[in-house]
This record gives structure tokens, C-alpha cells and sequence, in this order.
């Protein structure tokens, strides 16, 4: 079955850098879009950036513009998240997640979810 599995994650300094990735594996034959999610606690979950097939950004969330830049390598089904500039506001568990074809920052539209990765940004 269709899995997407996250890694990169940790404990940075504010200003640092980290870069997420997500891999999908499993049947996965049509266009479809993959996004970044996050939740901090106490928070509502909030899309972060999402991608679609045509490997062009489709949105960020204004608080991460100009800070983070998604991408995808079609051929090896995988999305990157590179945050730069980190936040203590950037904490949170953030997720990967895919629907069929395009876009969307609601979350309910997605269909297949990772587990979820840690990224804490703390002095």
C-alpha cells in the first residue's frame, strides 16, 4: 500500500537550517500533489507549502515565505522541505501528506499521511 515516510527532522538554534524529505512509496501511478503540514502544540494544523506534479510551488504560508522552498523529484517520488532561517515559532511536528492532482492547503483533502517528524528550534 501507498506510503509516505518523513526524515530530516531535529533540534536547531534560531537562524539555522534544515531540510525535510519525504518519501512516497507503493502503487502511485497518477499526477498528484504533495504538501507540507505542521502542527505546534496547542495549535490548529496549518499547511505549510504544497507542491504539484508539475514540480511548481503552489503556495506558503505567509509566515514561511521567503524563509522555506519546497520541491519534488517526480522520478524518485520524493518532496523536500528546506527551512532556512528557523523560528522558535517553526516548532512543530510537520507532516507530508498526497491527493490526487492539485494543490490545497486543507488538510482533510489529503488522502495518505506520514507519521509526522519532530523540528524544534530552541537556544
Amino acid at each position: 500500500q501507498l506510503q509516505l515516510v518523513e526524515s530530516g527532522g531535529g533540534l536547531v538554534h534560531p537562524g539555522g537550517s534544515l531540510r525535510l524529505s519525504c518519501v512516497v512509496s507503493g502503487p502511485n501511478f497518477a499526477s498528484y500533489a504533495l504538501g507540507w503540514f505542521r502542527q505546534a502544540p496547542g495549535k490548529e494544523r496549518e499547511g505549510v507549502s504544497c507542491v504539484n506534479s508539475d514540480q511548481t510551488p503552489t503556495y506558503y504560508i505567509n509566515s514561511v515565505k521567503g524563509r522555506f522552498t519546497i520541491s519534488r523529484d517526480n522520478a524518485k517520488n520524493t518532496t523536500d522541505l528546506t527551512m532556512n532561517d528557523l523560528k522558535p515559532e517553526d516548532t512543530a511536528v510537520y507532516y507530508c501528506a498526497r491527493r490526487y492532482h492539485f494543490c490545497t492547503d486543507k488538510g482533510d483533502l489529503y488522502t495518505h499521511w506520514g507519521q509526522g517528524i519532530q523540528v524544534t528550534v530552541s537556544s
